[in-house]
């Protein structure tokens, strides 16, 4: 699968759920919570978050875990939510009837839910922020020694 640009490809796997019996926008408001997170922290924000959607968006991400996992051969452990977005589906119209023999519509929206998860490189340890660090603390030392000799 090419990718935009000269930008290298990483592996992943996506996940589709289509004409989903929720609103795009209250997917919306569970989508945005995970996106960018690690694919096991995303899953137990959406195990916990309060929004009846969380569980649609759950099944999702879980499914493309097990997409990356089976299909790709990835580690679960080292996968990052990369997409996430939720599309306007077909909308069902239906009619209520209402006082003095009028209707009025119902919309009951649906939505697609899709999520795509891809491998990222495992952490190396940050012993070089450690070291970035000890000239800077060592430079510090330095300075008030050179202020208390000025004040004398």
């Amino acid at each position: 699968m090419p990718g935009k640009g000269d930008a290298p490809v990483l592996p992943g796997a996506r996940a589709v759920a289509r004409h989903v019996r929720i609103s795009p926008m209250k997917a919306r408001r569970v989508v945005n919570l995970v996106r960018g997170l690690p694919a096991k922290e995303a899953l137990t924000v959406l195990q916990f978050a309060p929004q009846a959607a969380s569980e649609q968006v759950y099944k999702v991400l879980a499914s493309a875990i097990a997409n990356a996992e089976n299909n790709e051969r990835l580690d679960p452990d080292a996968l990052l939510v990369s997409e996430a977005f939720v599309d306007e589906g077909p909308t069902m119209k239906r009619f209520r009837p209402r006082a003095q023999g009028r209707a009025y519509r119902i919309r009951k929206r649906t939505c697609h839910i899709t999520v795509a998860v891809e491998a990222v490189a495992p952490a190396a340890p940050k012993k070089s922020a450690a070291k970035k660090a000890a000239p800077a603390q060592q430079a510090e030392a330095a300075e008030p020694e050179s202020k208390t000799e000025g004040a004398e």
